[in-house]
């Protein structure tokens, strides 16, 4: 990146607001947001929001696309990318008391040695009751010993919704141990280390947590909430099974990949992929 293209972006990211913008769109990977969910996400005017997009745009951070009548906002992630290379790589030029905390490209070895512990995975969402617990009674199960599953939720619910117990118990699952947490609890000084902490609903991904020690992979898994559903009770029932068999997928694909053999962006990209679609089926199960 050119000096003067590092000048635009730093002015465009120097408005706080603008920052708080692109921190979501960020968040959010290469999905794509609704203008009227970051203005409700960060209590923006639609005016105002417009504003900072077009700022952000004009400095190439930030990139829109129509999805039929919508029109999705993400970030420019190589844009971003070749802003945090040209801090470290021209800014710094490599010092270690000023990139100590750059990446390491290995991600499933810490210390030099072969990663033999299992990996912690953290699944987020807003209540904790259907979805991310979903991801960890499903990862416990296809994961076995070379994960441990978690999840919580930014205002957990009192309870499990009964019927998202009602399609574990049917597929199986022991639910005995599972139960609605805060996301408190993973940030306590005593707390397991993560390798891992996936979003699955948009709130979660759009809400700002400090960042997890140890610099986890990350990922946005979003799925319809089916405790929104309307309908008759035979519909909602169906929405929870469906949701169920999404994020079945999704496990699926993440215990498949090659996690010992893949570089951090080899494998951000597959994770990213995941998240993408809804029905996803690893590389692995299609071949």
């Amino acid at each position: 990146m050119e000096s003067i293209d590092a000048t635009h972006a730093f002015d465009a990211l120097s408005h706080p607001a603008r920052l708080e913008v692109f921190r979501l769109l960020v968040r959010r990977g290469p999905s794509g947001v609704r203008p009227s969910d970051i203005a409700a996400a960060l209590r923006l005017k639609p005016n105002t929001l417009s504003v900072y997009l077009a700022a952000l745009q004009a400095a190439g951070l930030v990139a829109s696309q129509r999805a039929g009548r919508a029109v999705l906002y993400r970030a420019e992630l190589r844009r971003v990318g070749a802003l945090v290379d040209y801090l470290v790589d021209d800014c710094c030029r490599g010092r270690p008391d000023l990139c100590s905390t750059h990446l390491d490209m290995t991600p499933m070895s810490r210390d030099g040695a072969a990663r033999e512990a299992p990996f912690h995975v953290l699944f987020l969402c807003t209540g904790n009751s259907a979805r991310s617990i979903f991801a960890e009674a499903l990862l416990t199960e296809l994961g076995g010993a070379r994960f441990v599953a978690h999840s919580a939720g930014l205002d957990p619910a009192a309870g499990l919704n009964p019927r998202a117990v009602e399609v574990l118990e049917r597929a199986g699952h022991d639910v005995s141990s599972l139960r609605a947490k805060p996301v408190s609890e993973f940030q306590r000084s005593d707390a397991p280390r993560m390798d891992f902490v996936f979003t699955v609903c948009d709130r979660a991904a759009n809400e700002h947590c400090p960042p997890w020690p140890g610099q986890p992979m990350t990922g946005h898994w979003g799925l319809p909430d089916p405790v929104a559903a309307q309908g008759t009770e035979a519909e909602k029932s169906l929405a929870f099974a469906q949701t169920y068999a999404q994020m079945r997928r999704r496990i699926e694909g993440f215990v498949a990949l090659p996690l010992q053999s893949l570089d951090r962006l080899a494998l951000q990209q597959r994770l990213d992929e995941i998240g993408r679609h809804p029905s996803f089926q690893s590389r692995e199960t299609l071949t």
